[in-house]
This record gives C-alpha cells, sequence and structure tokens, in this order.
C-alpha cells in the first residue's frame, strides 16, 4: 500500500514539472516572435515562474558568487609568506643550536689551572670529547658550511671562505686541528695524557669557537629573497640536527608542490622519490619533448609505446596525444595565473624558487623546452589575473587548487553562455555543476534538460529531422491559453447567450427538456414521457400515452458564421511593440470558435507588401515582416473576399488588425509602395471594399493607432462598408474584438 508524507513548504522540494506548465510558459513567447527553438533556449534561460525552477541566468549568477566567495577568501601572498616564515624558523633554529652546542661544549672541556672531573679524572674531558666525536660523525667537531659533509680544502685553487679551512688530520699545510686523543710522538712512545689531554681541550675549543663564529656570519650574509636563501642552505652543513630535519621537510614539500603544480599530481609519491625515479621522470620528460617535436615537424608520434612505458605516470589516462598536451597545457596556464595573480614582488620570488628547485631537480631544461612546445601547439590568450583580496593562507599546492578551480568555473560559464546562445543546454556538464555548486544545481539543471523531452512524451512537441515543432494538440492548447488570458476580466459574462429571433441554418439538441408542441423536432425523452403518463393515469398496466405526455429535448438554432481575420504582420506593428497582442488575439479567436461553434469557419490572413492565408500551423509561428515595408489592404481585401466566397449563408465578416493606413497596392501581380499613401493606393483598396459590401460581407477594423492619415480612411471605408471601427490599445484589443465576435454569435432556445 503506497503512503504519502506531507511537510511544511521550504524551496528545497523538487517537484515534477508539468507538461501544461512547460507549455504555457512558452506560449507567449511563441506568440512574441513565433520561433520555436527560439522560445524552448529563452525557457531555459529564465526559468520557470508557475514552478520554481531557476534558468541559466541564475546558473550564471551562482557561478559567479562561487568565484567571488573565493577570491574574497584567500590570500595568495601568503604562499611567500609562508616560505619566509619557515625559512626564519630554521635559521632560528641554527642559530639556537650553534649557541647550544657551543655551550655543552664549554660546559665539558676542562680549561688551564682545572683540576679534572669530580672524581678526580684529569682525563674525562678527553673521554668525553672522544664520546662526542663519536656522535653523529664528526658533530663532536663541528665542520664549516660545506654541502656533503666536507671539510672546506684548499686544494686545486678553490679557497674555502674565510674562517672555514679546517683540513683533515694529517693532512699539510693549512691550520692544524687538535691532535687526535691517545696519539704518539715522534719517537712511538705515549705523550703525556694529562698535558695532552689539557692542550687538546684548549686547541678544540678554540677550533669551536671560531667556527661557531663563521657560522654565525655566514648565515647572516644570506640574501634576503627565498630562493636565495634557499640556494645558500643548500650548500651549508647545518650544526643543528633539527634545522637540518626542517630544512630537508621544506625542500621535500616544495618539491612535492612544484611537481603537483605542474603535472597535475601526475607525480604521486614525490616524496622520498629515489634516484631511479627521478631518472625515470627525466626520461619521460625527454621523450615527451621528442613527441612534441614530432608534432611540430608534421610528423605523427607513437603515443601508445610512450602510454606503454610512462603510462603509469599519468593517473588520469588520455587517451591519446591532444588529450595528453591539453591537460598539461592547462596546467601550466593555471601556473601562469597564479604567477599573474600576484604581487609583482612576490611573483617574481615565487619564480625564482621556482626555477631553483628545478634546476635542483636537473628538471630545469626539459621543463623549458616542453612549455615552448606547448606553447607553439596551442596558443594561449594571455594568463587571466584574479584579484585575489581575501586573507587566508594557502601553500602553493593549495594556490594551484584554486586556479583550476577557477578555471573550471570560467569554462562552465563559457558553456552555459554558450547554451543560452545556441541552445547547446546539453553540452553542459552535470558533474560539473555538481562539483563546484552543489547538488540542488546540478538537479535544476537536470530538469532543465528534461523539458523537450517532456514535451515530446505529452504530445507537444515532434521532430522532423532536425527541427522542432509544434502538434496540433498544442497548437490547440496555446489558443485556449490565450483565449483565458484575454477573457480573465469577463469570467461573469456568459457570452453566446444572445437572444435571436429568426431561425439558424442548423440544430441542436439541449439537455433541457419541455412538452411537445406542434413542430417542434422531434427529440422524445422517453423516460419523461412515461413519467407524464403514469403521473395522469396512475400505477399499472399498459400504460396509455397522449399527446400531452409526449416530452421532447429543447433545441438551440445557431447562425453559422465565416469569419476572415486580417492580420497587420508590417514593420509598424512589430517596431511598436503591438503585434504580439494581435497575433494572441488571432490564436484566442481561432479556439473559440474550434472549441465552442465548431461549425463556424476562420480564415486567417497575414498582409504586409502582400496577403497569405495562414493555415495549420503558420499562425502560431507567423511573425511580423522585419525587411519589407507596405500594408497592402487592398490584396488582403481581395483574398478575404475569395474566401468568403465559398460561404453562401449565414453570417459572414472581416476582422481588421491594423495600426496604418493602406501603403501598398497590387499592379499586375505585384505589390506597388508607396509612403505616404498614394491616391491610387487608397482608390483601390476602397474599391475593393465597394466589392465585399455588395456581396454582403461586414468589415469591422480595430485600428491600433490615431494617426490623420489613417483615420481618415477607417472613415471613408466606414461609410462605404456600414461596419463598425474601433479605436483600442494593444492591452483591450482581445477583449473588444471577441465580444463583437459573440455579438453575432446569437441563438434563441426553442
Amino acid at each position: 500500500m503506497q503512503t504519502f508524507r506531507y511537510s511544511r513548504w521550504d524551496g528545497s522540494q523538487q517537484l515534477a514539472l508539468d507538461a501544461d506548465q512547460v507549455l504555457s510558459e512558452l506560449a507567449d513567447d511563441l506568440l512574441d516572435h513565433g520561433d520555436l527553438r527560439r522560445a524552448l533556449q529563452r525557457l531555459m534561460q529564465r526559468g520557470m515562474q508557475t514552478q520554481p525552477l531557476p534558468g541559466l541566468q541564475d546558473l550564471l549568477r551562482r557561478l559567479r558568487e562561487r568565484q567571488q566567495r573565493t577570491l574574497n577568501q584567500y590570500n595568495l601572498d601568503s604562499i611567500i609568506d609562508d616560505l619566509q616564515k619557515r625559512l626564519e624558523e630554521i635559521l632560528e633554529t641554527e642559530r639556537h643550536g650553534i649557541e647550544r652546542r657551543l655551550q655543552e661544549t664549554r660546559d665539558r672541556v676542562p680549561r688551564t689551572g682545572d683540576q679534572g672531573d669530580p672524581q678526580g679524572n684529569p682525563q674525562g674531558a678527553d673521554q668525553d670529547q672522544g664520546s662526542d666525536q663519536g656522535q653523529d660523525g664528526d658533530q663532536g667537531m663541528p665542520r664549516g658550511p660545506q654541502a656533503g659533509g666536507q671539510r672546506p680544502q684548499g686544494q686545486q685553487g678553490q679557497q674555502a671562505p674565510a674562517g672555514q679551512r679546517s683540513p683533515r688530520r694529517g693532512q699539510s699545510g693549512g691550520q692544524q686541528g687538535p691532535p687526535e686523543p691517545g696519539s704518539q710522538g715522534e719517537a712511538g712512545e705515549p705523550a703525556d695524557a694529562g698535558a695532552f689531554s689539557q692542550e687538546m681541550a684548549e686547541q678544540m675549543m678554540q677550533f669551536l669557537e671560531r667556527l661557531a663564529e663563521e657560522k654565525q656570519q655566514y648565515l647572516d650574509q644570506l640574501p634576503q629573497d627565498p630562493a636565495g636563501q634557499i640556494q645558500r642552505l643548500q650548500n651549508y652543513e647545518f650544526m643543528d640536527p633539527e634545522a637540518k630535519r626542517k630544512f630537508d621537510e621544506l625542500m621535500e614539500m616544495l618539491k612535492q608542490q612544484v611537481m603537483d603544480s605542474l603535472f597535475q599530481n601526475m607525480m604521486q609519491g614525490m616524496q622520498g622519490m629515489t634516484p631511479e625515479q627521478m631518472e625515470h621522470l627525466k626520461e619521460m620528460l625527454r621523450q615527451l619533448n621528442r613527441m612534441l617535436k614530432d608534432r611540430l615537424q608534421g610528423k605523427e608520434p607513437n603515443f601508445q609505446e610512450f602510454m606503454e612505458q610512462f603510462g603509469d605516470m599519468f593517473p588520469g589516462n588520455p587517451q591519446n596525444l591532444d588529450e595528453l598536451l591539453e591537460q598539461m597545457q592547462a596546467q601550466m596556464q593555471a601556473m601562469q595565473s597564479l604567477l599573474q595573480s600576484m604581487s609583482q614582488a612576490q611573483r617574481q620570488q615565487l619564480s625564482e624558487v621556482m626555477e631553483q628547485l628545478m634546476q635542483d631537480m636537473g628538471l630545469r631544461q626539459q621543463l623549458m623546452e616542453m612549455s615552448l612546445a606547448l606553447d607553439q601547439l596551442f596558443p594561449q590568450e594571455r594568463p587571466e589575473r584574479y584579484p585575489f583580496r581575501g586573507d587566508d593562507p594557502v601553500s602553493l599546492q593549495e594556490a594551484m587548487r584554486l586556479m583550476e578551480e577557477l578555471r573550471e568555473l570560467a569554462e562552465l560559464e563559457q558553456a552555459v553562455r554558450a547554451a543560452q546562445q545556441r541552445g547547446e543546454i546539453e553540452r553542459i556538464d552535470t558533474e560539473q555543476v555538481r562539483d563546484l555548486l552543489g547538488e540542488e544545481d546540478a538537479q535544476n539543471l537536470e530538469r532543465l534538460k528534461q523539458i523537450e523531452k517532456l514535451l515530446e512524451e505529452a504530445g507537444y512537441l515532434k521532430r522532423n529531422g532536425n527541427r522542432l515543432e509544434l502538434t496540433a494538440r498544442a497548437m490547440r492548447k496555446i489558443g485556449q491559453k490565450s483565449l483565458q488570458d484575454i477573457f480573465a476580466q469577463l469570467k461573469k459574462d456568459r457570452f453566446g447567450n444572445h437572444s435571436l429571433d429568426r431561425r439558424g441554418a442548423g440544430r441542436e439538441r439541449t439537455d433541457d427538456t419541455k412538452r411537445y408542441e406542434y413542430g417542434d423536432p422531434f427529440f422524445l425523452d422517453l423516460e419523461e414521457t412515461l413519467m407524464n403518463a403514469l403521473q395522469r393515469e396512475g400505477v399499472g398496466t399498459p400504460i396509455k400515452l397522449a399527446p400531452d405526455d409526449f416530452e421532447v429535448y429543447r433545441t438551440e438554432h445557431l447562425t453559422q458564421a465565416s469569419t476572415v481575420l486580417m492580420l497587420d504582420l508590417s514593420r509598424s506593428m512589430g517596431l511598436t511593440g503591438r503585434f504580439p497582442a494581435a497575433k494572441k488575439v488571432a490564436l484566442a479567436l481561432s479556439s473559440l470558435i474550434k472549441t465552442q461553434f465548431p461549425r463556424d469557419q476562420l480564415y486567417i490572413v497575414g498582409f504586409s507588401e502582400y496577403a497569405q492565408e495562414l493555415k495549420g500551423d503558420g499562425l502560431q509561428l507567423v511573425n511580423w515582416n522585419h525587411w519589407v515595408s507596405g500594408t497592402n489592404m487592398h490584396h488582403a481585401f481581395m483574398m478575404s473576399r475569395r474566401l468568403l466566397s465559398q460561404h453562401k449563408g449565414g453570417t459572414r465578416q472581416i476582422i481588421m488588425i491594423t495600426d496604418g493606413e493602406p501603403t501598398a497596392h497590387l499592379e499586375r501581380g505585384y505589390a506597388y509602395f508607396e509612403y505616404p499613401p498614394s491616391l491610387i493606393t487608397i482608390r483601390e483598396t476602397l474599391k475593393e471594399v465597394q466589392r465585399c459590401t455588395r456581396e454582403g460581407i461586414t468589415i469591422n477594423t480595430f485600428m491600433l493607432e490615431r494617426t490623420p492619415y489613417l483615420m481618415e480612411f477607417v472613415q471613408q471605408m466606414a461609410k462605404i462598408n456600414r461596419g463598425r471601427v474601433f479605436y483600442t490599445s494593444p492591452d483591450r484589443l482581445g477583449e473588444y474584438i471577441l465580444v463583437d465576435y459573440l455579438s453575432h454569435k446569437r441563438r434563441k432556445i426553442s
């Protein structure tokens, strides 16, 4: 058993689209422009009002809001600020480590006059020092600021920095370090242990103090920019293990972020990359550059072979070289956008840091070649500069993620604008909308995409090849809506319910009954007839009928009307905005006749330079003439008279909707135009009015403008035809026309 739950409406509920409401939303646009495809595009652009469904305009607004939130939240300059902060912390740790190491050595090394350790062992200091020398390599005797743990050498013409010339023991030349504990004299006899320990301690302390001073000076002389500091610290041998660990972590993090920013997480596990893996990466870049060179020379590289060798480095699994190159170019473009979005000083510092890191990894030359080749294969516009103005700090990796997000927002915005212009809503990626904006916007987009399918399933649209067309059912629905709109203020009227003194050409039975009178159509109501007899004779059989017992259905006698609606399609109707209202009236009149007066005949004739009969769906799709001037009433009256001549009985009438006087007429089958109207045009048009009058055709005119030329012409036409003239405006046009039509549609209940 199906159950239903009801809750208060909070705006988040999704209602199923109703095909009738969708068609109703389309109706006015179809009447205004007559282009079904464009009407659908505009509906998807603005959304629906009868059902809460945001359109593509709302989607664009949401995309702009999402972009602004990102720009107002983050501060790109924090990338360098964070790097400088980390470097300052490393330098501070190293300085404190140098001082701490120096103080620890002072506390352990005995000076001249000391009596040894508390236990009376004068060699305790030597034992401590020897033990200290065994920790962490030569940390007991710190070395100068050189990479790789090598002491500065004065050989081969390479002079070490001042104060760092401390050759290894046993080397000739330069200042000798303190002697090794337990060393023997020249004669092979052991030296005096106590005297040697004291001398060695003094030398070691002097060496350590001098080395500490040199390292502090080295740190004081570091450049102010992060790139220069990183370069110099890579050639520096840290005395403090914690400072060394922090610097190594910083370098690994920067390498990982640079690789991620360049290859979009292609290199997973960059941290701790072995030399073999790094060489594998370099080989991949060499092969990729070779393929790029081949492509520039017009050759087709072997992409499949490349992927077999390096496919593990591309988690996205690109299907061809173009897809791979587009991804890499997009990433390069994102990096350029990031740099352009930073301040000039910060941009320069980040560029120098990245170049330094790529140089250290041995990738700089290969990456430069790849970037130049990509620029030739995929010429790009100037990178987008985003005005970040927030406060939240970001890392380089997070900043690249923001660049990617902003790029996707820009691409999605471009796709939405293309859908607005060309109706290609299917090209908008729903999953991308879901990732960037959320589930609600993705569901609204899916509902917009379902509109065409919904109308097709409801029988309102059909496809003729690649063209969409309205069905007859949709046309009737649009006509009914037009009728409802026009008669919204006339609901209290039971239009058409007027008396008529003479019989019409046909009869229709009603649901009311009456006692039979001589001459009435014999539409017998048997049930009421038998009841009349029983009431007269009483209950019993057989039932005897008398003439007064017969009950018959009442009938109504209707006049039959044949009408031509002449619709002005001239440029002035469209330029002044009067055409949509006139077109809506034509549809409403058509719907009224088809639904309530099926025996009547309605023709619609549109006229501008020439006149034409609008048949089938022609009325829904017709539009005013944008290019040719002319209001050829002469041709329109001629065509209307020919159409009405097919009907001999009932009312025959022409209803003309126009905003201007006749400015064209036919001569030998061709339109002759002149403005202001020529006397020939006026004369030929009035001659056609006289022909209509002689054939009993009434002409009723609805004027949407009161220019002197039009008023003078209409007055002459009214004198000839004796028809009526209405001066009205587009918002009252439908009410006047249809009420007038119904006043000719009278009936009498007999």
